[in-house]
């Protein structure tokens, strides 16, 4: 059982990351962030040093740390440099499957919904909202904003950012590294390193 988390990025991010640790029942809390000397106390807990010092030794005075910054090739780095990093964080309010796996680092924010054998990996952030069907595949250190809906059977590879309020339907395979646009309707498969948008979605930059 988590007791004391460090957590490394006092971005809104990170605030929300605070939120669901407390209603984890998680209540010993610290930051750690570049800004920490101005910060020293941020949305009621301490910043207590700079994410190098969380990278050092320093962070292992606690049970558990998880990586609360939005870009993920930064999450990324920071995760896989900790020594101690989170199991996966779910919001009580989430609905998760018992048949879904949420790898390390990964979070599961408020109302989201993930069903039947679906696979989340490492430090992946499901947002608040967000709907993610059965057989669905997110690979490490993706994003799926809020109120995105992805169907059964869709994979998405890693790195990749599907924009808030997206839909994708059924069986369809989103690569890494692809930026899926705010609202955009997916209904083919897209490869990797692409941005789209629209309804449907077509390319707009590769």
């Amino acid at each position: 059982m988590i007791r004391r988390l460090a957590i490394i990025g006092a971005s809104g991010h990170g605030k929300v990351i605070v939120d669901i640790a407390i209603a984890c029942g998680i209540r010993d809390i610290v930051f750690y962030d570049d800004r920490w000397q101005q910060l020293g106390e941020h949305y009621g807990c301490s910043v207590i040093g700079s994410v190098n010092d969380a990278l050092s030794s320093d962070a292992t005075k606690y049970d558990a740390a998880v990586v609360a910054i939005g870009n993920s090739k930064t999450r990324s780095a920071i995760q896989k440099q900790l020594a101690l990093v989170a199991p996966a964080l779910i919001h009580p309010s989430a609905v998760v499957s018992p048949t879904v796996r949420v790898g390390d680092g990964s979070v599961v924010m408020p109302n989201a919904v993930i069903n039947a054998d679906t696979v989340i990996g490492d430090g992946v952030i499901i947002n608040s909202g967000s709907i993610v069907e059965h057989d669905c595949q997110v690979g490490n250190y993706s994003h799926i904003c809020p109120n995105v809906a992805l169907a059964g059977g869709v994979t998405v590879g890693e790195h990749s950012w599907i924009g808030i309020g997206s839909s994708v339907i059924q069986l369809v395979a989103i690569g890494s590294n692809v930026t899926v646009g705010a609202g955009a309707v997916v209904i083919r498969d897209i490869p990797d390193g692409q941005t789209v948008a629209g309804s449907p979605a077509k390319l707009i930059k590769r």
